[in-house]
């Protein structure tokens, strides 16, 4: 059975489950929770994405209530019944589980493979790595465009791949952070305003907006707090300016870490995408005072690890306050 919520042993619990991820990652070889939740919903999408609107809307919040209520549920089992056998089984069976929910090492890697060819000048390289990460069109982009991808992915995945899990964990260990992961897939998979999505993932992007809610807004505060011991970060004017722009990305949560990221390195973050040929203008974010280039993707990491500490010491107190009421 999972840990007390907002507890030191689940603190350091978490605290060990991030030392996991920045390790090892998440190797090939080694069955991922998130594979399968993401097979779950590839099946469910085929069967009940069809017919009228209204149905395809109603099954579509099905989906929803199925897939993280019962991943919590199955996640919460498993513990459960370890803990019946033996109390370290369970623990170490957590451990694992919140570390699968952490990508602090799947980030880094996957933006210094853009940066690493980009410093070289092997541009058709970087444009491969970053069209790995992102969705929109990579093959005609620059060195300032690419730089742009990578650190933009880097600053919203703060959140999706390491802030929130911490905070839904914080609340309610693995369980909760795996049911966190799973209404995230579903917004990766289904929560697209296309045509095949628009009725059917409309309940999961949903969904999705509001687990972040919160840990959007945490992070970028964690960012700005932790940017005081990052050489070369313009704090300064970076809380205000954050809370004026992050309105403006298209997304209600992942304004406030690009546009904080934007501004504590003073570059502009935002501008045109193209998506299969189409353009996608994306309102610009941070006050440009240098160029956007390949060190920036190492800053921006820089930026993530500062920011997952601080959102992580940020639970302290809260823990200090449980203890105390209690």
């Amino acid at each position: 059975m999972t840990l007390a919520p907002l507890s030191w042993e689940l603190l350091a619990l978490i605290g060990a489950a991030l030392a996991i991820d920045l390790l090892l990652g998440d190797p090939p070889w080694l069955p991922h929770p998130v594979v399968g939740i993401g097979r779950v919903i590839a099946r469910l999408e085929r069967a009940w994405n069809q017919g009228p609107a209204a149905a395809r809307r109603r099954r579509g919040i099905w989906l929803a209530v199925l897939v993280v209520g019962g991943t919590w549920a199955l996640s919460w089992g498993l513990l459960a019944c370890l803990a019946w056998l033996s109390p370290w089984l369970a623990v170490a069976a957590e451990l694992g589980l919140l570390a699968t929910a952490l990508a602090a090492r799947g980030l880094a890697e996957a933006a210094r493979a853009v940066a690493e060819p980009l410093i070289r000048g092997a541009l058709p390289e970087a444009r491969q790595q970053l069209a790995r990460i992102v969705g929109r069109d990579t093959a005609d982009l620059d060195e300032a465009e690419l730089a742009r991808g990578a650190v933009e992915t880097v600053a919203e995945n703060t959140v999706d791949g390491i802030t929130a899990p911490l905070f839904w964990a914080l609340l309610g260990g693995a369980p909760l952070a795996l049911a966190y992961k799973a209404a995230n897939t579903l917004d990766s998979m289904v929560g697209y305003r296309s045509p095949r999505f628009m009725d059917f993932g409309r309940a999961s992007a949903r969904l999705d907006d509001a687990v972040n809610w919160l840990p959007a807004r945490l992070t970028a505060l964690s960012l700005w707090l932790a940017a005081r011991a990052i050489p070369g970060s313009r704090r300064a004017g970076a809380l205000a300016a954050t809370r004026r722009e992050a309105s403006r990305h298209p997304s209600p949560n992942a304004g406030w870490p690009e546009a904080m990221v934007a501004n504590l390195m003073g570059v502009r973050l935002g501008g045109l995408n193209h998506y299969a040929g189409r353009p996608s203008p994306r309102a610009t974010l941070g006050t440009p005072h240098e160029v956007l280039t390949a060190g920036h993707i190492e800053r921006a990491i820089r930026h993530m690890h500062g920011g997952w500490l601080a959102f992580l010491l940020l639970a302290t107190p809260l823990v200090l306050v449980q203890e105390w009421l209690t």
